[in-house]
């Protein structure tokens, strides 16, 4: 290869999704690729191995993809010109769509959704949602809180339709780890599943089955929606910041660490006009009109990018090379990615499974850029591509070796906690360990 070939621009990325501690970019050509852990099967390389680069899909010919979203361990893509959903990766609890709970290490159809047009995929920690074109909501995957708004606690291998929006056309949707809220094309905002911080906005903690219709402030339109782990973001047509839900770490932004059963304003952007929201495990990002992006939230591994490991409370801005304007922004649970107008992919946080695409396994607490996936970056623009990848040697590992267990919540009972509050503390796992395995 010449040395003008090496150092070719690489594709323009077109978007950037993350989950757990996996990475995956759309790239102009509908090229698809990803890195950071595979051992589900999430990178879609046909082998269970890390990727500390991005890496190519190879073989994946759908044409026409449209949309790539992580769920935590698993991923989803679009092909707009074959009418087609795809999904590989932890197939746990039917989250992969297929009618099985089966891994899957390449992308496979949907076939259940074959031949509708989708307008917008998301994914949760083990649950999936599509948002049709005419604004109907299918979902799967797990369902032990009632995320999948069938009015059911069952889970669902097979994408089914939330009869509870009929007559009401959905624009968006988001997906946090056992909770879902929607945008309608009214302006309002239902949220249904687990509940127990008040992350569904309703004034209580307590889980709704069925998508259910949040009281907002009079006279403002909702048009966006993300959910973190257990808290949720949202945007006004005005262009005005919301959050409520779990606020131990300050992930909703108001200057507190304390819970909001109900949408809250973040006074801290009130003079900005928010554009694009990303929710993390206990982190938030929020893209402003005019390309500033601010961070806030549980920063132990530097996810929000501030340069510190510290948790912040209240939004901080981030700087970027050059003062780079930000054009899209995704959170993972412990780290975070973006890309700035000149088409440079940036990415923070936690990096020990090669999510950050640096070809190392380093934590980052401010942006740094990913050579391979930018124009400004150095060295060989060669995108590897799973083929070219040499399969490392195969060495059998026990589940029980290969999987921590994460401690049950112990979460209050309703009427334990005051509305303020920040309810019971989660026991939740501060690093990178893996949910057990349930035998279905």
């Amino acid at each position: 290869m010449d040395e003008a070939a090496a150092h070719e621009a690489p594709p323009a990325v077109v978007l950037v999704s993350a989950g757990a501690s996996h990475s995956v970019a759309l790239l102009a050509g509908n090229v698809l690729c990803s890195w950071g852990r595979g051992e589900d099967g999430q990178l879609g390389h046909g082998d269970a191995e890390d990727r500390l680069v991005p890496t190519v899909i190879s073989g994946f010919d759908a044409p026409g993809i449209t949309s790539v979203i992580c769920g935590a361990d698993h991923t989803t893509a679009y092909s707009e010109e074959e009418q087609q959903v795809y999904s590989w990766g932890w197939g746990d609890f039917g989250r992969l769509g297929h009618g099985n709970s089966s891994d899957v290490f390449t992308p496979q159809p949907v076939k259940a959704l074959q031949g509708i047009q989708i307008k917008q995929l998301a994914c949760g920690d083990s649950h999936c949602l599509a948002v049709t074109m005419a604004g109907e909501v299918q979902s799967w995957g797990r369902n032990q809180n009632g995320q999948l708004g069938l009015g059911t606690t069952e889970d669902s291998l097979l994408p089914q339709k939330i009869q509870a929006f009929e007559g009401t056309c959905v624009k968006m949707i988001a997906a946090g780890a056992e909770h879902t809220a929607a945008v309608t094309e009214d302006g309002d905002i239902y949220g249904w599943g687990w509940g127990r911080y008040g992350n569904l906005g309703l004034g209580d903690r307590n889980d709704r089955y069925v998508p259910e219709k949040v009281s907002l402030v009079e006279g403002e339109k909702m048009v966006l929606v993300a959910c973190g782990w257990r808290h949720t973001i949202t945007v006004s047509s005005s262009g005005s910041l919301y959050t409520y839900g779990w606020s131990k770490y300050g992930q909703l932004g108001h200057g507190d660490f304390e819970d909001h059963l109900v949408p809250h304003k973040v006074d801290a952007l009130k003079d900005s006009s928010t554009s694009q929201i990303s929710g993390g495990w206990r982190h938030t990002m929020a893209l402003t009109s005019d390309g500033k992006l601010y961070g806030w939230g549980w920063n132990k591994f530097g996810q929000v990018g501030a340069g510190d490991t510290e948790d912040h409370c209240s939004p901080v801005e981030i700087n970027f090379p050059e003062e780079q304007k930000v054009a899209q922004v995704a959170c993972g649970w412990r780290h975070t990615l973006a890309f700035t107008e000149r088409k440079n992919v940036f990415a923070w946080g936690r990096g020990t499974s090669g999510q950050l695409g640096h070809g190392e396994i380093v934590d980052r607490n401010t942006p740094k850029l990913i050579d391979a996936l930018s124009p400004d970056g150095s060295g060989c623009k060669k995108l590897e591509s799973s083929t070219s990848v040499p399969f490392a040697a195969k060495v059998w590992v026990s589940p029980s070796e290969r999987y921590a267990l994460v401690p049950d919540e112990k979460v209050a009972k309703a009427g334990e906690v005051t509305a303020s509050g920040n309810g019971a503390d989660a026991s939740v796992p501060e690093n990178d360990v893996k949910r057990m395995r349930v035998s279905s």
